[in-house]
């Protein structure tokens, strides 16, 4: 079977081409980067990852599907941050002008470099070319973030200082939590160039990953192609709490197609400018994080990268229950908790590798400013960990933000059983001199003022208090208000309803990215014949469940081939017919190389008593009986 020691990311990719499972997009016009089209076996096991992610989390939970607009406003992405945020840092060679993302450059050089080190030191310690060869493949295997991109750094076989090569790994093991300072400090502290030319590198700079367009004929509409899904589904928030009968907690969910225009895409189907994206946004109460089916993953057992390990500069994993892991606060609610877990057990049943897969926990500087936690699902491919799925909890803030800027309550109601007492900021308004103050602005200042966060009044009435003046936002404008119009003070409020704004726990999921690493996981040589590879898919992914092969072209067979492909299709298994001329070894191979699970021989025996041979992909075991019977074993099969 396929495994990390002995790949051959080569031989896959010609497999993949030669099966049309990807190929790039408008080869014959000479392509365009990172923009790829999917053949009818690729585009088949898309379709039915996606089904079974349906099956896993959508029907399983009871989630609303939506499907909304892939055109998205400027407005919104203004408000939810992509506008501003929604970027990556990128250098250019001063002398090619070829184009980098600062961090993988920095990565590509930064091991190159301890590649060579350790190769230096296998010399000075006496060892052979092959020993030193035969080390490198092994560190190469177990490395943690080998060839992450497929830009990688000349390796030169020399020394450096202990201090250096900590200082190295250190750096690699935080890189994620750097931002533009820190990057541009690495590179200058290292020195940095371009991994292939050695030309001088410009100082990172931010560029904006959404692709942008203009709506209607005027063209004074702006919009982006969505890099997300997510959006859409916040903006429908109140239609689906309705639709869920106001019943908290509840999901949304979303498949369809994001667009990000990469630096430099690279590395197939992991890095690129259009992709299929599924996300959930699970709509939770702030006060009670709980999920009442934890108990059913309690036990799961996860392989995880906390944030604290990383921020000391390691990379070293830990083995702990869903459990206890909740328990002990390293994640931080059950519900977080249940949906990585639930993420386990789909990449599991699609066929992921337990033993290369891990939960990267991000680091401080790298979650977004509103995330309380944040997980990665990371899947080891030749390209080193590869983040597949994200589940975030990402707090009040898109919610809280769509309804500031539009004005629309985006809050749940809860009648409380008893009613209870709280203490609530509140706003009065001198209407005698607010009106003639602000004139045609009273409303909008009147409205900033009652949108205000809690730390925000608290602010605001100790300026009040001590200098007798304070500011508010409005329409993007700091306005002056002073305690001769406004009192902002703490009052005690009875409660019979309470309101409050849902928290989102949000599993992400990059469908390209986890189909690419079940290809690797699934892909293996046979032992006795180097040209014979072999996807072993489950069969529930697996592109057709069964090939038909007719044993040569004799017309005897052809009534048997109808009524075979028609009763497999009425048991819902997907079939291909392969009739051609090549040998039955042959047809054999080539659909083992498609990853079909069983195939079905029709020979002069059929003909004579209705038997037909089914043959099983991986150990090519073949049992013989009649048609019938062994629809009845694919149907338990599939």
């Amino acid at each position: 079977m396929s495994s990390a020691e002995n790949f051959d990311r080569a031989a896959l990719e010609q497999l993949v081409t030669k099966r049309f499972f990807y190929a790039p997009s408008f080869q014959i016009y000479g392509g365009v980067a990172g923009l790829y089209d999917f053949g009818p076996s690729g585009c088949a096991l898309l379709n039915n990852i996606v089904s079974v992610w349906r099956n896993h989390f959508v029907l399983e939970e009871e989630m609303l599907e939506v499907d909304t607009t892939i055109m998205t406003t400027y407005d919104v992405l203004k408000t939810s941050g992509h506008v501003d945020k929604f970027a990556d840092f990128m250098c250019k060679d001063l002398k090619n002008g070829e184009i980098f993302r600062a961090d993988h450059v920095i990565e590509a050089v930064l091991e190159a470099r301890l590649q060579g080190d350790k190769e230096a030191r296998s010399a000075k310690a006496g060892k052979t070319t092959e020993e030193i060869a035969a080390d490198t493949a092994a560190d190469a295997a177990n490395k943690v973030d080998k060839k992450k991109k497929k830009k990688k750094g000349v390796v030169v076989a020399v020394e450096l200082a202990d201090d250096v090569r900590q200082s190295y790994e250190e750096s690699l093991a935080q890189l994620d939590n750097f931002g533009g300072e820190e990057l541009t400090n690495i590179m200058k502290k290292f020195d940095i160039r371009s991994p292939e030319s050695g030309n001088e590198l410009s100082e990172p700079k931010e560029f904006n990953l959404m692709f942008e367009s203009l709506i209607g004929p005027t063209g004074q509409l702006k919009g982006f192609l969505r890099p997300e899904t997510a959006q859409g589904q916040f903006l429908n928030f109140k239609k689906l709490l309705e639709f869920n009968n106001d019943k908290m907690p509840f999901a949304s969910a979303q498949v369809g197609r994001s667009f990000r225009n990469e630096i430099s895409p690279r590395s197939g189907l992991l890095r690129v400018r259009e992709f299929t994206m599924a996300e959930i946004e699970h709509y939770v109460d702030p006060e009670n994080k709980d999920h009442p089916k934890f108990d059913e993953v309690k036990d799961v057992v996860l392989t995880i990268l906390p944030k604290d390990v990383q921020m000391s500069g390691k990379t070293a994993t830990v083995n702990m229950t869903v459990g206890d892991a909740v328990a002990k606060k390293v994640i931080d609610n059950q519900t977080l908790g249940y949906f990585i877990a639930r993420i386990y057990l789909f990449l599991d049943k699609i066929g992921i590798k337990g033993d290369r897969l891990r939960f990267r926990q991000h680091m401080d500087n790298e979650m977004a400013h509103y995330a309380t936690d944040c997980w990665d699902a990371e899947i080891k491919t030749s390209y080193g960990w590869i983040e597949c799925v994200g589940c975030a909890d990402r707090s009040a803030y898109d919610l809280t933000v769509h309804s500031k800027r539009t004005g629309e309550k985006l809050i749940v109601r809860e009648q409380l059983a008893e009613p209870r007492t709280i203490e609530l900021w509140q706003v009065e308004i001198n209407k005698k001199t607010f009106g003639p103050k602000y004139k045609k602005e009273a409303k909008a200042v009147e409205e900033a003022l009652l949108a205000l966060s809690d730390e925000q009044y608290a602010a605001l009435a100790q300026e009040l208090e001590t200098k007798g003046t304070g500011s508010v936002e409005v329409n993007g404008q700091s306005v002056e208000v002073g305690k001769e119009n406004v009192t902002v003070k703490k009052g005690t409020v009875t409660e019979h309803v309470r309101e409050y704004t849902p928290n989102v726990i949000e599993p992400s999921f990059g469908i390209g990215r986890i189909l690419y690493s079940l290809l690797e996981h699934s892909w293996w040589v046979r032992g006795d014949d180097e040209a014979r590879n072999v996807l072993s898919f489950p069969t529930v992914v697996a592109p057709f469940k069964c090939c038909l092969l007719p044993l040569s072209g004799n017309e005897q067979f052809t009534p048997f081939v109808r009524k075979f492909s028609r009763e497999l299709r009425a048991a819902g298994i997907s079939l291909r017919t392969d009739d051609s001329k090549a040998s039955i070894g042959r047809r054999y191979a080539r659909n083992d190389e498609l990853g079909i699970p069983y195939a079905i021989t029709i020979d002069f025996d059929t003909v004579q008593d209705g038997t037909v041979t089914l043959r099983e992909r991986d150990s090519t075991k073949q049992i013989r009986d009649t048609f019938e019977n062994i629809l009845k074993v694919l149907k338990e099969a599939n």
